[in-house]
C-alpha cells in the first residue's frame, strides 16, 4: 500500500494548514474524519450531496477522475471552481495532494 502526504488548508482564517498521511483507495473525506477535521457530508460520504465540496489545489492527477454524477453534485455546490471536487469521491492514487476546505460555517449540521 502507498501512502502518500494529503496537506489540508482551510478558508476559515483560524485554522492552521495540517499535513496527514493518505494511503492509496482513502478519499479525502476518510482522513479528515479520521483527524478530527470537520468536513460536512450530509450524504454519509456516497456522492448524494455536494456538502464535502473541497478545492484540490495540488495533485489533481493523483486522484481519481471525477465522475459524471460527481460533477452534477458539484454544480449544487458553494461557489464550485473548476479545481472543486467532492471530499468523498477525492482518492488518492499515486502521490501528493493538497485541498482547500471552504468554510463550512454555511451547512447546519450533518
Amino acid at each position: 500500500m502507498n501512502i502518500f502526504q494529503l496537506k489540508v488548508s482551510f478558508e476559515e482564517k483560524d485554522k492552521e494548514p495540517v499535513i496527514l498521511p493518505i494511503a492509496g483507495g482513502e478519499s479525502v473525506l476518510e482522513i479528515c474524519l479520521d483527524n478530527g477535521i470537520d468536513l460536512q457530508h450530509n450524504c454519509g460520504g456516497v456522492c448524494g450531496c455536494s456538502t464535502c465540496h473541497i478545492y484540490v489545489t495540488k495533485g489533481m492527477d493523483n486522484i481519481q477522475e471525477i465522475s459524471d454524477k460527481e460533477e452534477d453534485f458539484i454544480d449544487r455546490a458553494v461557489r464550485p471552481r473548476i479545481i472543486s471536487r467532492l471530499g468523498c469521491q477525492c482518492v488518492a492514487e499515486s502521490g501528493d495532494i493538497e485541498v482547500l476546505i471552504p468554510d463550512q460555517s454555511e451547512f447546519l449540521g450533518h
